[in-house]
């Protein structure tokens, strides 16, 4: 196997780890979101990941000096884009059924791979734009937007995985230079800052006068958590700063339409999540447009692996 390859391996394992972790957040941040406001678990969540990322990730990539950076607006627009991405995302997760909001987020691979064509200059072929295609089709049939099913909480998860595609093709644009523990930090620390001045500003709870069940999980007061929930917390934050690892490096190292597909992995995941912990079944239509998305990621992989295939050696001829 070729140097070549085994990055690209390397960085589809991490992609795929990512989403595993990803998608315990998903499920403990729906849970959650019935008790505690958004800022709350972002930034006890963002406290927990710190740590991880202090006192293991980073000493072990290099230490503290790798947090030095030449490109300090990128990381500015970075942070910004994955605090967009989750406030527009856990919002929504917190009122929809777990699997319909991230197969809607499933959007993410299929804008990664369109702006990575206008920013990054990456090519793509046919099969992968009617991949793309094929995959925003899936999108539609899962939103239903008709009189009386579109829902327009659906918009939610969408603008989030907007938002998480312009963190990856940053991330992409960053890579070269920087470090995967580098990529995971700024926007650790932007979780930290501005949850901490949402807490401040909003904590008391004074804002939350809302019926809206998404403005409630926003701006509702600060609450103590219970006992048997800062476990919760803990594994969030261990999850957010592996996961932030895992797809920092993933994007870091390979071409952002190769990695994006394989986050699928986290439709079954939070098929599993939904029914085993809210007793939420999927409806069809999420079942059809999840194949739709799946299927398209899956080609585009094939397109990729094919197109990035060594061409078979010549055979020397015979000269008897």
């Amino acid at each position: 196997m070729s140097d070549t390859a085994k990055v690209s391996l390397f960085g589809i394992f991490a992609a795929i780890g990512a989403a595993v972790a990803f998608s315990v957040i998903d499920v403990i941040f729906k849970f959650l979101s019935g008790d505690y406001p958004l800022y709350q678990v972002v930034m006890l969540r963002s406290i927990v990941a710190m740590i991880v990322l202090m006192a293991v990730i980073i000493p072990l990539e290099g230490g503290f000096g790798i947090l030095r950076t030449r490109q300090p607006r990128l990381h500015l627009l970075r942070s910004l884009a994955v605090l967009f991405a989750n406030l527009c995302f856990f919002t929504g997760l917190a009122i929809m059924p777990i699997a319909e909001a991230v197969a809607i987020a499933f959007a993410t691979p299929l804008v990664v791979t369109t702006l990575s064509v206008i920013f990054l200059k990456e090519r793509v072929g046919p099969w992968r734009w009617l991949a793309v295609a094929v995959g925003f089709l899936g999108i539609l049939i899962i939103m239903r937007p008709g009189p009386g099913t579109f829902q327009a909480a659906a918009f939610l998860p969408f603008l989030g995985a907007c938002g998480y595609a312009t963190l990856h093709v940053l991330t992409r644009r960053a890579g070269g230079s920087d470090k995967a523990a580098t990529l995971s930090f700024y926007p650790t620390l932007g979780f930290l800052v501005v949850s901490a001045l949402v807490g401040l500003a909003t904590g008391d709870g004074r804002f939350a006068t809302s019926d809206s069940a998404a403005l409630q999980f926003v701006l509702r007061a600060w609450v103590w958590p219970a006992p048997e929930d800062w476990l919760l917390f803990l594994t969030v934050g261990l999850a957010g700063s592996v996961g932030g690892y895992l797809v920092s490096q993933a994007y870091r190292l390979c071409e952002a339409g190769l990695v994006a597909p394989f986050e699928y992995n986290a439709m079954p995941m939070a098929v599993f999540w939904g029914v085993l912990v809210f007793d939420e079944w999927p409806e069809p239509a999420v079942w059809i447009g999840s194949a739709l998305i799946i299927g398209a990621g899956l080609v585009s992989v094939w397109r990729e692996t094919r197109r990035n295939r060594p061409a078979p050696r010549p055979r020397p001829r015979s000269t008897g």
